[in-house]
């Protein structure tokens, strides 16, 4: 790797592999300096963001990147968190799962549970030195930090978006990517509208389902397609190349167990900064976040969502007490349940039926967005909202969620617009 190639590129501006080396330099000679302590990092300048972070981790320190899109009392609860937080001396990086600002939940790594798997990964997207890995996803995201380790690994740049949706004038340099099956739709539609000259070899492509389509499209553009699954904590569990079906990653063993997936691997999370999540272990080093799997002739993997009901969306995982949690605190809402509505694009919709305060006016779905949004991450906000009168609920007083589901798809509740 030369010491003037283009590390990163962020639009036509870029940050060299020299200037990282002196940001690197300049971190790890101050006193007291980042090394062993957990650094959050915020910035709406996402090349500053990311040579903050990477100069953060070669000092020794564990650097955790934020989205700059989160309100203020949100990222404060963060920091919070990691304020004087004690680490494992092994700890290298950290990413966000499944949080709100209820309960923010960090995830801790090791350098080899990410290290241990570049060189499988740098194969399937048959990446070089001369490449530049796209990144449309937020830099707080883990699928975002992975590929910046893996990609600095290998000598290769990489390629950040210049705002927080896609642009094709963010392809001007990539000839690879890794995004959620979302992002990938987005740019093979720009694609197809034509006008777009583009580079990129291979996309590697996870966070939720990938439909088939998409995947023959972006094909069709010269495009070849890895999908994978994974988790935050667990990392690469299993892939798939041909569209067939997901097959144990390199390095990686399953079992299932009442159509529940466990995994052993090198790759996996250290645990929980704070509150615990989906995360649970058994002696002989198996993990699982609850997955539900069935395994077909070719004992291929097709995964049937999660066992605790979580919702996937894009590159997110939503526990849905979390984000109702938050809900019943807005003034007017006595209960909400939050469930996931199927989507081609992203998964599942993060949707809500709430229950409001008998005899008063049903509050607007501009001024619930805008209470939400305060009290929610981004990922986490309904994009769907229900009303009723009263929630339906079981003998035992609980709400009947698969009732209120049905209710929902029927078209039995008030859709708010």
């Amino acid at each position: 790797m030369t010491a003037d190639r283009v590390a990163v590129w962020c639009g036509s501006v870029s940050v060299s592999e020299s200037h990282l080396r002196e940001h690197e330099g300049r971190l790890a000679s101050t006193p007291g300096g980042a090394s062993g302590r957990l650094v959050p990092i915020v910035d709406e300048n996402r090349l500053r963001s990311l040579v903050t972070a990477w100069g953060v981790r070669a000092s020794g320190g564990i650097p955790l990147l934020g989205d700059d899109r989160w309100n203020a009392t949100h990222w404060s609860e963060l920091c919070q968190l990691a304020d004087g937080a004690v680490v494992s001396p092994d700890s290298a990086w950290a990413a966000f799962t499944s949080g709100s600002s209820a309960s923010p939940r960090v995830i801790l790594r090791t350098e080899r549970s990410w290290s241990a798997s570049f060189s499988a990964v740098t194969e399937l997207m048959e990446l070089t030195s001369a490449d530049c890995v796209y990144l449309p996803a937020p830099l707080s995201s883990s699928l975002s930090l992975f590929s910046v380790a893996h990609a600095r690994s290998v000598g290769a740049a990489v390629v950040l978006p210049r705002a927080h949706s896609f642009s094709p004038a963010d392809l001007e340099h990539a000839t690879a990517l890794h995004a959620t099956p979302h992002a990938l739709r987005t740019i093979v539609e720009a694609l197809e509208g034509g006008g777009i000259r583009h580079r990129v070899h291979s996309a590697l492509v996870g966070g939720a389902h990938l439909d088939i389509g998409v995947r023959e499209r972006a094909e069709a553009l010269g495009i070849r397609v890895v999908s994978y699954y994974g988790a935050a904590e667990l990392s690469f569990v299993a892939v798939d190349t041909d569209g067939l079906g997901h097959r144990p990653f390199p390095g990686v063993e399953l079992s299932v167990t009442d159509g529940e997936l466990w995994v052993r691997s090198p790759y996996l999370a250290s645990g929980y900064l704070g509150i615990d999540g989906a995360l649970r272990e058994s002696p002989g080093g198996w993990a699982t976040v609850g997955d539900l799997v069935v395994l077909d002739r070719a004992d291929r993997l097709h995964f049937r969502g999660r066992v605790d009901g979580a919702i996937l969306t894009a590159a997110a995982t939503v526990v849905p007490e979390e984000v109702e949690s938050a809900l019943r605190s807005i003034d007017g809402i006595e209960d909400a349940i939050v469930l996931g509505l199927a989507n081609a694009g992203v998964g599942a919709l993060v949707s809500v039926l709430i229950e409001t305060t008998s005899g008063r006016a049903v509050p607007s779905v501009r001024r619930l967005r805008e209470e939400a949004r305060s009290r929610l991450a981004p990922s986490h906000l309904p994009r769907l909202w229900y009303w009723t009168e009263q929630l339906p609920r079981t003998p035992a007083g609980k709400p009947a969620r698969a009732q209120i589901r049905r209710a929902i798809e029927n078209g039995e509740v008030t859709r708010l617009d």
